[in-house]
């Protein structure tokens, strides 16, 4: 592109709070890239799974598209408990321990990720890192552990909050366009504008950012913290990256539900800080082909890091070409401009009300490479007409651009707008670039 591009207006700038940068001054900066091994073997994860998902990322050029991060999830260490005062490696699973495994996958310049728990046990009742945190952060330190996983589970008694989370997964509450309680069934509700810097949910994941600063080597902090206690207030001074909903499925329902409730929280996504919508769910369940690539490009435009959760042995070539979409990925590592996608029309919900069945249709954002525009048929069984106008979309105004469809690839000339015929839940995704000039 010959000429640069602005940042949308209302999505220009990093959240109210100092954003945790990694020491580097680069690590964390971007979505994190990778595979996860819980949406495909949940505690049935060993040593061979891993190294597989491993060998697979290099072999399908994964690994150089950018997916760099191999992490284990829950289940890896011994249920019994701490030995000595530490989490003890599970030796049938992982026979050559955590460290003898991190050394494999950093000799294929991968990165390794582990998982712990912000509370007494995991979610899966294996011991956790409440009260741990130094020995546990100096533990990961040393087995050459690249990222941290950390969970929510399993809170005791003495480290709850005063009020309840307010939170869009909770049904007994009503959410405002920008994602504010409205009704407070609950009388335990945290009051609005509460601090919750100050609880004891904040002090639990803080501990352990503070333990991971004190090591000599860089771990990625991620909080699976399941878009509780406005973490998107404070998730930016803790660490990379949140999770803002509860957790995924591989069907299309829960798509669109994690899509709504993120429509609402695009301001808390910048450089260095990114809304997490969990684990992608690419090649498993009974998701369709346009499900998928919705799935997909929104989560890659929400600029959510991209881990995969499936077995990478028995992945598509289809589903493989999704995952490698240089025009999505790009915009996903775009290293200038740090902003998500947001909506700029909403479609058949137009008051911009809470609709996990129906969230936004139109979106876009702006990168080095032009302004990336998603257009999002969200109905049962039946194909929309969906059009792009110029002059709706921040930043560009009427005229006629230069037009790349981001599926194909096909340069599609100077257009003075954008239609296209979309089938039930795809999304026509294009990349407007220049102006043209007559």
């Amino acid at each position: 592109m010959s000429s640069p591009r602005r940042l949308f207006a209302y999505a220009t700038l990093l959240p109210s709070t100092i954003a945790y940068v990694m020491p580097d001054g680069h690590t964390g900066k971007l979505p994190t890239l990778g595979w996860n091994s819980w949406n495909a073997y949940h505690c049935d994860v060993d040593e061979d799974k891993v190294l597989a998902a491993a060998q697979a990322l290099v072999d399908s050029g994964l690994r150089d598209a950018g997916y760099t991060y191999v992490n284990i999830d829950d289940c890896w260490s011994e249920k019994t408990g701490r030995f000595n005062g530490h989490i003890i490696p599970n030796t049938t699973s992982f026979p050559d321990g955590i460290s003898g495994l991190a050394e494999k996958i950093h000799a294929v310049n991968l990165s390794l990720g582990i998982y712990s728990t912000a509370g007494n046990a995991t979610c899966a009742g294996y011991p956790a890192s409440l009260g741990y945190e130094t020995v546990d952060a100096t533990d990961f330190a040393s087995w050459g552990i690249d990222y941290l996983k950390y969970d929510n589970c399993n809170i005791p008694q003495n480290w709850t909050d005063q009020y309840m989370y307010c939170t869009q997964d909770r049904a007994d509450i009503n959410i405002t366009a920008n994602g504010t309680c409205t009704q407070q069934l609950d009388p335990d509700l945290a009051p609005a504008g509460y601090d919750w810097e100050t609880s004891n949910t904040f002090d639990r994941f803080a501990r352990m950012r503070d333990a991971l600063a004190q090591q000599d080597r860089e771990i990625l902090f991620s909080l699976c913290i399941w878009g509780y206690a406005d973490v998107f207030d404070w998730g930016n001074v803790t660490g990379i990256s949140w999770r803002m909903s509860s957790d995924i499925g591989p069907y299309w329902n829960a798509v669109t539900r994690i899509l709504n409730i993120n429509s609402f929280k695009m301001n808390s996504t910048n450089f260095w800080g990114h809304n997490d919508a969990d684990m992608l769910e690419v090649g498993n369940g009974n998701l369709t082909f346009e499900e998928t690539r919705s799935h997909f490009a929104f989560w890659a435009a929400m600029k959510s890091p991209l881990l995969i959760g499936t077995d990478l042995t028995n992945l598509s070539q289809t589903n493989l070409d999704l995952l490698k979409n240089e025009y999505l990925l790009a915009f996903s590592q775009d290293d200038v401009y740090g902003a998500p996608a947001t909506p700029y029309k909403w479609g058949a919900n137009p008051d911009w009300t809470y609709d996990s069945y129906s969230p936004a249709e139109y979106w876009a954002g702006g990168s080095q490479n032009g302004t990336l525009v998603l257009m999002l048929n969200p109905q049962n069984g039946t194909s929309e007409t969906k059009e792009a106008i110029w002059s709706e979309i921040p930043e560009l105004g009427d005229g006629q651009y230069e037009i790349t469809d981001v599926w194909t690839g096909q340069n599609l000339g100077c257009l003075a707008s954008f239609s296209a015929e979309v089938a039930s839940h795809d999304t026509a995704v294009i990349l407007v670039g220049d102006k043209c000039w007559a």
